[in-house]
């Protein structure tokens, strides 16, 4: 709400000085009345652009500044690094581009102003200078496309080496539901037509396929940490996106189909927990939670970290809180929780 009104104030501010500009130009007596800008027109708007290069590159900094923390830590997957080193060089080359461009269009801008007397130049051509402007983006973009597109086949390499867990993440308004592959790490048929909410088969999963019977449905994912897991995505109403930002994994789980994504897990929730930056957004987060509560807010207990599924679509009116946990831990830790967990026969047995 602060920034909002800082906002507001700013906006005002500016409309303020707009309007007293105006009625300043209206109050003075000018010999001509003539709409052909002057010299000092130009002479002002020249130095108007360097006022807007400095509010540019100031806003930019500040932020920056100030919300530069709010930013994602560490990558908690195998893949993540190389993601983000290509996220990281894009940018810097964004930015360095960006700042050196601006700046020559102001100062060109002011520099070669309209000058009474003075006649521009006309330059038909230059094929040398044509010819760099032209390759060095060719160069720099078939960089960066050739690297994305090697980057993203690595990602996107869903196969079965290395012996990965294989989980459904179900998605439904506004919930996530996962189902784990069981004993034999082989899903069982389902659809959404088999849904039977009586007997608890919310995953319409194929009572008759003796692959599914081992699944196990739960409501919050556990993962074991340096083991890969192949993602098999399904949707029961409306399009979803299945995003973990913290693992730098994103999928759409569409109606009617199967989606797939796949990573392995190198942070454990708890080392995740221990980071600096991480302690410090806790200790921020539980500052502004206990300041809002101390006002009458409801719902303000101290938040812990932990790793998170959320949505990426806006799929409906409770998009904002369709959210699922996920756990990192230790293999031994992940096979105890598993093995105490009931298989979808067992659920089958013990609502006949």
């Amino acid at each position: 709400m602060t920034t909002i009104l800082i906002l507001a104030v700013l906006v005002l501010v500016a409309i303020a000085i707009w309007q007293m500009t105006k009625i300043f130009e209206l109050s003075q007596i000018k010999a001509v009345d003539s709409q052909i800008a002057n010299d000092n027109d130009n002479k002002y708007n020249g130095y108007l652009l360097f006022v807007f290069l400095i509010f540019i590159y100031g806003i930019t900094i500040f932020s920056f500044w100030k919300y530069g923390k709010m930013l994602l830590p560490e990558a908690a997957s195998a893949h993540g690094a190389e993601y983000d080193s290509l996220m990281l060089v894009s940018m810097a080359i964004i930015f360095f581009v960006q700042t050196i461009t601006q700046a020559l269009l102001y100062y060109f801008g002011y520099k070669y102003r309209g000058v009474e007397g003075k006649k521009a130049l006309f330059y038909a051509d230059n094929d040398r200078l044509e010819f760099i402007w032209t390759i060095i983006p060719v160069i720099v973009l078939a960089g960066l496309i050739l690297w994305g597109l090697y980057t993203w086949t690595n990602i996107m390499d869903i196969n079965d080496d290395d012996d990965p867990i294989v989980v459904e993440l179900y998605a439904q308004q506004f919930n996530w539901t996962a189902r784990y592959a069981g004993a034999d790490n082989v899903l069982g048929g389902a659809n959404v037509r088999m849904i039977d909410i009586d007997k608890a088969n919310i995953l319409g999963v194929d009572e008759s396929d003796t692959y599914g019977k081992d699944d196990i449905i739960v409501k919050e994912l556990h993962l074991p940490v340096g083991r890969k897991v192949n993602f098999k995505m399904r949707s029961q109403d409306v399009l979803h996106s299945a995003y973990m930002p913290h693992f730098r994994a994103q999928m759409n789980c569409v109606p009617g189909m199967i989606t797939q994504f796949s990573f392995t897990p190198t942070i454990t929730t708890a080392d995740m927990r221990n980071k600096p930056e991480i302690i410090e957004k806790v200790k921020r987060t539980n500052a502004m939670r206990a300041e809002k509560a101390a006002a009458g807010a409801e719902n303000m207990d101290p938040w812990e970290f932990d790793y998170i599924l959320l949505c990426n679509k806006i799929c409906g009116k409770s998009h904002y809180n369709m959210q699922m946990k996920i756990i990192v831990e230790e293999e031994e830790e992940y096979n105890k929780w598993l093995a105490e967990q009931q298989t979808f026969s067992q659920s089958m047995v013990s609502v006949q």
